[in-house]
């Protein structure tokens, strides 16, 4: 090496390089100006020989080998802007053309910086993570990674044998980002970032922002694109003036497994059943691979990244546009309470607790496995409320649901005395989850119109579904959970003893009207040992199917929109099974087929008739007739819309017995039955043709001026509209 290039060159930075620690290689690798020369410095550990190409000047130079680890520098007699190339040997003697990373600047720009560190870049996905794109002429790969704590971060993969050296990237100031762009990658091609700690410490980590990984038991990620030709603009359109407080939502809740073992297949026996059946929506899980909960078979993957068990990301989105297409509505499981403690995932992510929360006492969910994120962290949130918007945006998702909402909601929850620290104020509300739930809630409806949010949410918050203006957290719905858990505490037992347990029966209208409700009967009440829903019916097989036609029955007249998990409207026995093949072994039951009718029926009902849904979420859209009769265990209510044509009686016989009834009613004049759970067509006993209208009485009965006599067949409902006088 010459004196001059000796002198020229900066050894310490290039110590760090050599030695892996450098957060800042662009300063001293690639091109940079040496008076009027210009000094070429490249770092390639594996290099034999590496011969310098600059076409424009039609100049080739063999490097000169600045550093036996593979360190190369070479004078160029010109300065400005040079187009270069190098050709790289190996130690086997094969050689190949490289472009260099270092020659090329950033896709972001200074405000992409600013907003990120605000938590207010609702795109970021656009930039963090792996991107294809075209540096001028070059095509490539643009790497981001938020690490603001390593020493150093690089981008590893097939194309460089998992080598950490050779692709070092740049910090971008203060912003913690680093960047680098990668000439010849391309879609397809598998990657991690390496990341050396401040204590020495090195090991790879999977992109927080991924939008794909391998297939099969592999963790890589894998250069793609989200990019995909929708032709859902109608449905879209459409979905723009859905009002939360007066829609039909009918949910058929789904795992991804029971359909088909790719997303082609699923599509196609999915449609069928939920059009069929009558659904609006229909809630896929699991989609996002991060949750470890065991009932759904999934571990941590990635945020952004749909499941690869059934096909490619734009195969997943081929699902939802089909499901668009056909007016069905999607919904998808959200976490964002917390994530698995995975080494390759976001835990420790820098060395530090950066995703978490870095109070012990706050960090941990439900005992330990989990992690709470930070929510006080601008960045951490931005991820967050970035990805939301990322499904609903990128993979026009219809909504989000939210399932750990108590945990994020309560600094205690799950917790004993001294397991936790409590707010600024004593308190054990966590005053930065619900402000990221605020901000969430907020941006979602202002960028998608029509699109709502759903919590689980097991305490009794106040203003859950609140609007944000009144001190709301902005939630469009809420799971009620103590409904379905106190009917299913109900309907389990015997007729015989039913009477002692009324009150969870009728207890639900005492809080109907605090939030808007979602009525489910979910994945969560058939698993983990808790039996299906046709399981848990009392009395032999024709009184089991009888009570699940009577619940279901019961929840469609019920206040609340409706949620049914798979399997569970044919009467499957199974807790967790639904195939093409199970419905049709179950429909050579005329039982299953009756309730898979009846459940169809219900949906068009409560579609058609306006009293099942216009007032849903206030109190003039229900009235009690008679709540009281316990040992007679019936109920009967109204259901009411603008109109008195519009009236229906809902009458429902929770006893062992036929029963012969005096209802009060409170309009005089004639009374016609549209529904009966115990039609013969839905596997009951009531022929069809047994239909008659019921004309009033007058005299006081049940606090009303007028009444109607009926016989109510054992465990069965019966729904009556107004004819009018």
């Amino acid at each position: 090496m010459t004196n001059k290039l000796y002198k020229l060159m900066n050894w310490p930075l290039i110590e760090e390089i050599i030695y892996s620690e450098s957060c800042h290689p662009g300063e001293v690798l690639g091109a940079h100006q040496a008076g009027t020369q210009t000094l070429i410095q490249a770092f390639f550990p594996k290099a034999k020989k590496v011969t310098l190409c600059v076409p424009s000047l039609d100049y080739e130079k063999n490097m000169e080998l600045a550093d036996e680890d593979g360190f190369y520098a070479a004078l160029v007699p010109s300065y400005g802007k040079l187009d270069y190339y190098y050709i790289v040997k190996d130690v086997d003697g094969e050689s190949k053309k490289v472009l260099d990373p270092y020659s090329f600047g950033t896709v972001f720009e200074d405000k992409d910086y600013e907003r990120f560190a605000k938590g207010i870049h609702y795109s970021v996905y656009r930039l963090l993570g792996a991107h294809p794109v075209k540096m001028g002429k070059t095509e490539g790969t643009f790497f981001a990674l938020w690490a603001p704590n390593a020493i150093r971060v690089s981008v590893v993969g097939d194309f460089n044998d998992w080598d950490g050296r050779i692709h070092q990237m740049n910090l971008a100031g203060a912003s913690g980002i680093y960047e680098l762009f990668i000439p010849g990658v391309k879609i397809g091609d598998k990657y991690k970032f390496e990341i050396k700690l401040r204590d020495g410490l090195t090991y790879l980590k999977a992109d927080p922002y991924c939008f794909e990984y391998e297939d099969g038991e592999g963790s890589a990620c894998v250069v793609s694109d989200t990019d995909f030709l929708w032709t859902d603009k109608s449905y879209l359109e459409k979905r723009s003036e859905f009002k939360a407080d007066s829609s039909v939502i009918s949910i058929y809740e789904t795992s991804l497994t029971g359909y088909g073992d790719n997303y082609e297949s699923i599509a196609e026996n999915l449609i069928n059943h939920v059009k069929e059946t009558g659904y609006t929506h229909v809630e896929l899980m699991p989609v996002m691979e991060y949750t470890s909960d065991d009932s759904l078979g999934y571990e941590t993957t990635g945020y952004y990244a749909p499941t690869k068990r059934f096909g490619t990301p734009k195969e997943f989105a081929g699902l939802i546009n089909r499901l668009h297409e056909e007016g069905i509505g999607v919904i998808l499981d959200w976490n964002p309470a917390h994530f698995p403690d995975g080494l390759e995932g976001l835990s420790d992510f820098d060395g530090t607790k950066l995703y978490e929360n870095p109070d012990e006492r706050r960090r941990y969910s439900f005992g330990g496995g989990l992690l709470n994120y930070n929510f006080s962290r601008f960045e951490v949130s931005n991820f967050l409320i970035a990805n939301a918007l990322f499904w609903v945006e990128r993979y026009h998702a219809d909504a989000l649901r939210l399932p750990f909402v108590s945990s994020m909601l309560y600094l205690d929850y799950n917790k004993c005395d001294g397991e936790w620290t409590p707010n600024m104020y004593g308190g054990n509300e966590d005053l930065d989850a619900i402000e990221f739930i605020k901000h969430l809630n907020s941006i979602l409806h202002k960028r998608n119109p029509g699109v709502f949010t759903v919590a689980k949410e097991e305490s009794s918050f106040a203003g859950l579904t609140g609007d944000l203006n009144d001190g709301g957290l902005g939630f469009d719905f809420k799971w009620n959970n103590g409904w379905s858990s106190d009917f299913i505490n109900y309907i389990k037992f015997d007729p015989y003893f039913r009477a002692h347990h009324h009150n969870d029966l009728t207890f639900s209208m005492i809080y109907a009207y605090s939030e808007r409700f979602i009525l489910p009967f979910s994945h969560e009440d058939v698993s983990r040992g808790l039996k299906s829903m046709l399981s848990k019916m009392p009395g032999d097989e024709a009184d089991r199917f009888a009570n699940l036609r009577l619940a279901y029955s019961f929840m469609f007249m019920h206040p609340g929109r409706k949620l049914l998990f798979m399997g569970q409207d044919v009467g499957d026995d199974e807790e967790w099974r639904f195939d093409k093949k199970a419905r049709n072994e179950l429909n050579l039951s005329p039982l299953n087929s009756g309730l898979h009718d009846l459940v169809k029926a219900l949906n068009e009902l409560y579609k058609a008739e306006p009293a099942l849904h216009v007032f849903d979420d206030y109190s003039e859209g229900f009235e009690w007739i008679n709540c009281i009769s316990s040992n007679a265990c019936y109920v009967s209510f109204l259901r009411k819309a603008e109109s008195d044509k519009d009236l229906l009686l809902v009458i429902a016989n929770f006893a062992g017995i036929d029963q012969k009834l005096r209802v009060g009613v409170p309009l005089e004049g004639t009374y016609k039955e549209i529904f009966n759970s115990d039609d013969v067509k839905f596997g009951g006993n009531k022929p069809s043709s047994n239909k008659r209208a019921r004309k009033s009485i007058k005299g006081e009965f049940d606090g009303r001026l007028n009444s109607i006599k009926t016989d109510i067949n054992r465990l069965s409902l019966v729904v009556y509209k107004y004819s009018g006088e």
